[in-house]
């Protein structure tokens, strides 16, 4: 039966069946579809009706994840004809990056593309489109020619790629009318690893380390999100106790960079007792990490198969104490933040982000939480051990500095009940199974960092290697927000909308 989204309107699964599915693609379907197909599903990304999950590459051809109405996920591929492809991007601006993205590695020409300049490629690699059949020779280390605005008495300010701190590096070109910015123009790629052609011909234990430095600040999110796309592909089920243990170690990680952030977006404030006793709570947990699982990140713990470690009494101590530390001094900490009214000043109505932008990037995380989108993927589409955990997903309308703060708040708390009740019903067992890899088979995984949600996507060759492997920050669909909260605030205040924000250089950069 044909089912409908709304009268008339073809659900994601529709076009996906009428189409050539693609066999052994798990846990979501996937299919080549012709390009009177992708058109109509960049119509309905056009019109809000469906979300833009990712868009990558191959060589022939470039596939697009989609999330409907009715929160069903896709995959759509099609196959491009002399390395030309209808642009989504024309029509729906999410994909425009993702699209300059595709064509500076496989040298694709998506048709209609509005913006053309390139983006990962600053003309420093020594070849072009590396990822192509056949790569090209350098291109050309060209000036970048940034967006014009017209006004009188326009500046421009240019900031970084170097900046005043030890953080990643990426430019931002301030258009301004005295201390106004009229236009925030960014400029990134600067710490592109190559990460996806190191990925190709990769053993699966190589991948997984690979996977896991794509952001290092999400490293176990991003390892996580490998391996559940290799046991989907592979259909291998990790048993209980290591699920348990990765959704742990996931809550970990999120209270570890929440509370980083909430210090460091009110030091920015020029408010710094915050950030130091912050910065304290967050070592505690880096601390506590690394006395449960051996290592304060977390690094390389998850592996395809289950955990590389086991927690023992000594750990679960070190996370009990860990907990009970939090939840005497965090409340402090967000009564001093809610009553400094010169804090408040700086964070209430600055950087506001429209709802409307919000949902037609799809934003994940704080960024889009604190703009309406209540969208969470441990929620929906949904992993263990999450289905037997209760939790609730903060959702704020109001969009600047402010809600964006409170909703790392208000995880904080959620992850501190989420560790408790792990370590009330973590169950024994083995951690770990072994994983027999074969293929050709594909898998895909969406993950819930605490930026947001993190897509990875592979396929597992004959000889057991990964063949191709795409993993999307959530911050590819975050730094183009950012260039539209900042607009209309003064220049003053872009630290702080810039650090509520969070986007990753590393993980974008790929």
């Amino acid at each position: 039966m044909r089912r409908m989204t709304r009268k008339n309107l073809p659900a994601l699964a529709d076009l996906i069946e009428a189409a050539r599915r693609i066999e052994d693609h798990l846990p979501w379907p996937r299919a080549v579809v012709a390009p009177k197909v992708w058109n109509l599903a960049v119509e309905q990304l056009a019109k809000g009706r469906w979300s833009l999950l990712g868009l990558w590459g191959e060589p022939d051809k470039v596939h697009m994840a989609l999330l409907d109405e009715a929160l069903d996920i896709g995959v759509i591929s099609l196959d491009c004809r002399g390395g030309r492809y209808p642009s989504v991007g024309q029509y729906h601006p999410p994909a425009l990056r993702l699209e300059r993205a595709a064509a500076d590695l496989f040298g694709l020409a998506p048709q209609g593309l509005p913006d053309t300049r390139r983006w990962l490629d600053h003309g420093q690699w020594g070849i072009s489109h590396p990822l192509a059949a056949k790569p090209g020779g350098p291109a050309s280390a060209s000036s970048y020619r940034f967006l014009a605005a017209e006004g009188e008495s326009l500046h421009q300010i240019a900031v970084g790629p170097v900046h005043a701190g030890i953080i990643e590096p990426g430019h931002f070109r301030f258009t301004a009318g005295g201390e106004t910015v009229v236009r925030l123009e960014e400029r990134l790629g600067f710490v592109h690893k190559g990460i996806e052609g190191l990925m190709a011909g990769a053993p699966l234990d190589r991948a997984a380390k690979l996977a896991g430095r794509t952001s290092g600040d999400s490293t176990v999110a991003y390892s996580l999100a490998f391996a559940r796309a290799v046991e989907a592909a592979l259909g291998v089920a990790p048993p209980p106790r290591a699920i348990w243990l990765r959704a742990l170690m996931a809550e970990m990680e999120r209270l570890a960079n929440h509370l980083g952030d909430i210090g460091a977006i009110c030091n920015d404030a020029a408010f710094a007792i915050m950030h130091a006793h912050c910065g304290v709570l967050r070592e505690r947990v880096l601390r506590a990490a690394d006395a449960a699982f051996g290592h304060r990140l977390m690094r390389d713990r998850i592996l395809p198969g289950g955990t590389a470690c086991d927690l023992d009494e000594a750990g679960t101590s070190a996370i009990r104490s860990l907990v009970a530390e939090i939840r005497q001094r965090f409340p402090h900490l967000v009564e001093l933040y809610d009553n400094t009214a010169s804090l408040q000043d700086r964070t209430v109505a600055t950087g506001r982000l429209k709802v409307e932008l919000a949902r037609q990037y799809a934003a994940g995380g704080y960024v889009g939480r604190a703009s309406g989108r209540d969208f969470d993927a441990r929620r929906a589409p949904g992993y263990a051990p999450y289905d037997e955990l209760a939790f609730d997903v903060p959702v704020l309308q109001e969009g600047d500095v402010n809600a964006r703060v409170w909703i790392r708040v208000r995880e904080v708390e959620q992850s501190l009940s989420l560790v408790e009740q792990i370590l009330g019903r973590l169950p024994a067992g083995p951690t770990l199974v072994e994983v027999a890899a074969d293929g050709p088979r594909e898998g895909m995984a969406l993950v819930e960092g605490f930026r947001g949600d993190i897509l990875v996507w592979l396929r597992i060759g004959e000889g057991g290697t990964i063949e191709r492997c795409h993993l999307r920050d959530p911050s590819w669909f975050q730094w183009p927000l950012l260039e539209a909260a900042i607009e209309g605030n003064i220049v003053a205040d872009f630290p702080i909308c810039n650090k509520s924000f969070n986007c990753s250089y590393s993980g974008h950069d790929l």
